[in-house]
């Protein structure tokens, strides 16, 4: 019961220090690549950008290796913009650099040392995405899709979300349960 309770709390304090919920517009923030060197999301936003937490060490996040790379591939020619951010206190930048050039990925992961990021978009898990439309409002919120197994997916909620940005339509499910580990979060004082 204990550790039921402590685990309600700490979902509930991350969702207490949500900035940008679904319909929400996204203010400017500031990240790192996996240099450390400082970068604004406003320079790496699009008309319709997606932003997706991701880890090294999940293995949820690592089975969609492979469709967040057919992701970038397809939607990247269509304009669409995406920022990978690993926010795991337990994954040092060295190990997203290794971990990204591993897997061959063709984008960039940046680091969210602190959780000031995740936290403020309430991420709770990895993967989990974000889908912003040019005005910077969250349009989609949720999972890549409604399967880890690749075989068992039927429903792609984060292409079908895309497709109706892009096309300037509502999103037919603009919120879906992410599932994935949870973000490894530093300790912040109270």
């Amino acid at each position: 019961m204990g550790r039921l309770l402590l685990t309600a709390w700490a979902c509930t304090a991350v969702l207490w220090g949500q900035e940008f919920k679904l319909g929400s517009q996204v203010s400017d923030f500031g990240i790192k690549d996996v240099q450390g060197n400082a970068v604004q999301f406003s320079s790496l936003k699009g008309d319709v950008t997606v932003v997706l937490f991701i880890a090294t060490q999940c293995p949820v996040s690592n089975a969609y290796n492979e469709r967040m790379k057919a992701l970038y591939t397809d939607y990247t020619p269509k304009g669409v913009k995406f920022v990978f951010i690993n926010a795991n206190r337990t994954e040092p930048a060295a190990e997203v650099a290794r971990h990204t050039q591993e897997h061959g990925f063709p984008f960039q992961v940046f680091k969210d040392d602190d959780n000031v990021t995740a936290d403020r978009f309430g991420a709770t898990v990895t993967p989990e995405a974000f889908v912003l439309d040019r005005t910077g409002t969250i349009r989609y919120h949720g999972s890549v899709d409604d399967s880890q197994a690749i075989e068992r997916v039927q429903t792609q909620r984060l292409r079908n979300a895309l497709e109706a940005v892009l096309a300037g339509r509502a999103v037919e499910s603009p919120e879906t349960k992410a599932f994935g580990c949870t973000i490894k979060r530093v300790k912040k004082a109270t």
